[in-house]
């Protein structure tokens, strides 16, 4: 049922409705139990234009949002810190990116919990550095025959594993590129 049709139902207004059913939601999720928590992962996201940010602490197990914290940075996790240690709980693993602020929050906050770079930071950083030495290569070669090698290698580097007849196709011998 919508919130329309509820109202409909009791004869009240929509507002009435929402009021109760915000009420409901603040009781039970504004502050999740972290007495059972194991695997958490910290990230933020953009809101809006401009630079407003706010920090999301989830918990793995169950993809619930534990916390948001206005910001980013250690000081967006001050609140959920203190929550956490009032908890006692057990903390294994922290999935976070790579930020140098981060890892040391959770350094300073859960020192036996094992620290996990997301996927989606790990590989942008490795495209980043494949792309900086190709460059760099690229650049320092004279014969346009090696540079075309060259241009050609990050395609090769990325693509999905290629199967064996058509792997010929894809690579030149080394006796061209003399």
């Amino acid at each position: 049922m919508t919130i329309k049709d509820v109202a409909d139902h009791l004869n009240v207004g929509c507002v009435i409705i929402k009021d109760i059913q915000k009420r409901n939601l603040e009781k039970r999720f504004s502050h999740p139990k972290l007495k059972h928590l194991r695997k958490l992962a910290i990230d933020e996201i953009s809101i809006g234009a401009g630079h407003n940010y706010l920090t999301v602490v989830l918990d793995l197990d169950s993809g619930a949002v534990i916390f948001v914290g206005d910001g980013k940075g250690s000081d967006a996790l001050i609140p959920f810190w203190r929550r956490l240690k009032c908890s006692k709980a057990t903390i294994e693993a922290v999935a976070i990116n790579m930020s140098r602020v981060y890892i040391q929050a959770v350094r300073e906050n859960l020192p036996k919990a094992v620290v996990v770079f997301d996927h989606f930071h790990v590989i942008k950083l490795y495209n980043d550095r494949l792309s900086d030495f190709r460059r760099q290569l690229f650049n320092q070669i004279e014969d346009p025959q090696k540079k075309q090698v060259v241009k050609g290698t990050r395609w090769l580097l990325l693509a999905p594993e290629i199967s064996k007849g058509s792997a010929n196709n894809f690579f030149v011998p080394c006796s061209s590129l003399k």
